[in-house]
């Protein structure tokens, strides 16, 4: 019903309802009636000399499984939602249902994430089983974006790169902030403001240079004097600028691609990344876990577990 904003179709559904589970009573009552409609209790109809139609009433019990069909959507009906916008007695939703069965596996598992609660990132990274259950909670959670290794793919960050890499989430307090809030990375079309779409070529060569990648040198040199208009960000070096959110352009960490044509892309179509927040549906101590699984997953060494 949610495309059918008039009430009006509310009341045409539950109305076409109705009527049609009485039809359905008074079409049984009628065919279970016995009209003999000849001396031989046949509809007078013969097929192939001797093949006659018999006028017998329905079986009874072929009838009250019917009449019992009718009668339990009837009840039905009448507790759980299916006439129109009518929500049934028992006010019964799928949402409601959810997030009572989440209460209870939220409750089931309290006391699993009770003795982490409390637990630095440091502690539970040394924790065999705190890392498993983390691990499992990025499966579940994570995996779907940043794939199961954790490398993540073009447009969804790897996680498994060291802090100075990160760009927002060096430490496990600030991924657990991303994890409850979400976090959204926007890049505006800058090709007007960069000129021409050779100058968008030339400052792509000088974005290439400043990675130590391959490049056209003599197109990266017309591009520098252009790239002021990316520096209001990404810093007069490209070393990026993390309160913006802008990333660093000299390192090798490429989130939509490698090479001119992605570079130019994003000058001239601009980035949008968003990740969802996840707050609503992990709960805290679970977030607590999951950060620190994942802030360790950037850590150079490996901490020797318990």
């Amino acid at each position: 019903m949610s495309d059918f904003v008039n009430s009006g179709w509310g009341l045409f559904v539950a109305a076409s309802t109705i009527i049609g589970l009485v039809a359905c009573i008074a079409l049984l009552i009628v065919a279970s009636r016995r009209r003999v409609m000849a001396d031989d209790n046949t509809t007078g109809h013969v097929w192939d000399e001797d093949l006659r139609e018999l006028n017998n009433p329905l079986p009874r019990w072929w009838m009250w499984l019917f009449v019992i069909t009718v009668v339990f959507s009837a009840v039905y009906l009448a507790f759980y939602p299916g006439l129109g916008s009518y929500g049934g007695t028992l006010k019964w939703t799928s949402q409601n249902q959810f997030e009572a069965e989440q209460a209870r596996a939220t409750a089931a598992l309290a006391p699993v994430y009770a003795k982490y609660k409390d637990m630095a990132p440091e502690q539970l990274v040394a924790d065999t089983q705190a890392m498993a259950i983390g691990e499992r909670l990025y499966l579940n959670n994570c995996a779907q974006c940043h794939g199961s290794d954790a490398r993540g793919s073009k447009g969804f960050p790897n996680l498994t790169l060291p802090a100075e890499s990160r760009l927002a989430t060096e430490t496990a307090d600030q991924i657990k902030a991303v994890i409850l809030q979400g976090r959204t990375g926007n890049m505006p079309p800058m090709a007007a403001a960069v000129g021409s779409a050779e100058d968008v070529r030339n400052v792509a060569q000088y974005v290439l240079s400043l990675s130590g990648s391959a490049h056209n040198s003599v197109a990266a040199q017309l591009g520098k004097a252009k790239f002021g208009t990316c520096a209001a960000c990404h810093g007069p070096e490209g070393k990026g600028n993390k309160t913006l959110g802008a990333p660093n352009l000299t390192d090798k960490v490429w989130l939509y691609g490698w090479g001119e044509q992605a570079i130019v892309e994003a000058i001239t179509k601009g980035r949008a990344g968003v990740m969802p927040p996840q707050g609503k549906l992990l709960t805290p101590e679970q977030v607590h876990v999951l950060a620190a699984y994942t802030w360790g997953l950037s850590r150079p060494t490996k901490v020797a577990a318990n």
